[in-house]
């Protein structure tokens, strides 16, 4: 995602490319994936888009050379809801990369209406050592069709909050839980549920919510979610927290599609 005067957090999503390697699928919105008011779920679309990923590497012929990613960001623009019942189209594309890690872009498009506008920040990772592992050169040859930020370096969008307003505990599910025995991608966005049902003003769409992932969570670790909204600001700012200690980092906020 390109820098702007006002920082990424600020910048609407690189679209997709004319040319170049873009993964497409589809398939209907799933029942257990919906809201109360019949829209899909953001820890829905988190586990989508993590899904699409997975289909993308089997088509490029990269799964076996690179079946173990992690994700050290998300962000979820939704444009409009995607209401049930819907049939999702999807595409993905590499918008950015280095030897080691990229970021990935799926936008989710309902036949029925809706939009949502992804991008998680992905690293390939060594199952054994979990440490990262370069890609290979046709992983790399493939990704880079779509972009021509090939030195991609992680940079945070967010600081941790340490000052909040409000606290909720959190409790944790053996189903939370991954291969790593960490938690999963997609537990994180029941906690942005949880704070952005008490402020509905902002969680209307168009908004954009972001987390990134600082310190794996273990099971039977006591999480708490701490949240702050400045004033009436459009924007609330969240944490994920063990013991004090920030484990993620995430936002809520109106978008401005200008």
């Amino acid at each position: 995602m390109p820098t702007s005067p006002d920082g990424p957090l600020d910048q609407r999503q690189v679209v997709q490319p004319d040319s170049g390697y873009v993964y497409r699928t589809a398939w209907r919105v799933a029942t257990g994936d919906i809201g109360s008011d019949l829209t899909l779920r953001l820890d829905g679309v988190a586990r989508y888009i993590q899904e699409v990923g997975a289909e993308n590497l089997v088509d490029a012929g990269e799964a076996e050379a690179h079946p173990h990613w992690l994700v050290q960001r998300t962000v979820i623009d939704v444009i409009e809801p995607i209401e049930f019942p819907n049939e999702i189209t999807f595409s993905r594309w590499c918008s950015a990369l280095s030897t080691r890690w990229c970021t990935m872009r799926v936008d989710l498009v309902g036949s029925d209406g809706g939009r949502i506008e992804t991008e998680g920040f992905w690293i390939a990772i060594n199952a054994k050592t979990l440490t990262p592992q370069r890609a290979t050169d046709s992983l790399i040859e493939r990704f880079s069709s779509t972009t021509d930020q090939h030195r991609l370096k992680w940079r945070p969008w967010l600081d941790n909050l340490t000052d909040a307003d409000q606290t909720t505990p959190f409790a944790l599910r053996r189903t939370d839980i991954d291969l790593f025995e960490h938690v999963t991608n997609t537990a994180y966005w029941h906690a942005i549920h949880e704070v952005a049902a008490r402020v509905p003003d902002i969680g209307t769409a168009p908004y954009r919510t972001v987390v990134e992932y600082r310190k794996p969570i273990k099971y039977g670790e006591d999480v708490v979610i701490a949240w702050r909204r400045r004033d009436d600001a459009p924007r609330v700012d969240i944490a994920l927290t063990v013991d004090g200690e920030v484990r993620a980092a995430a936002v809520l906020r109106t978008l401005s599609l200008g």
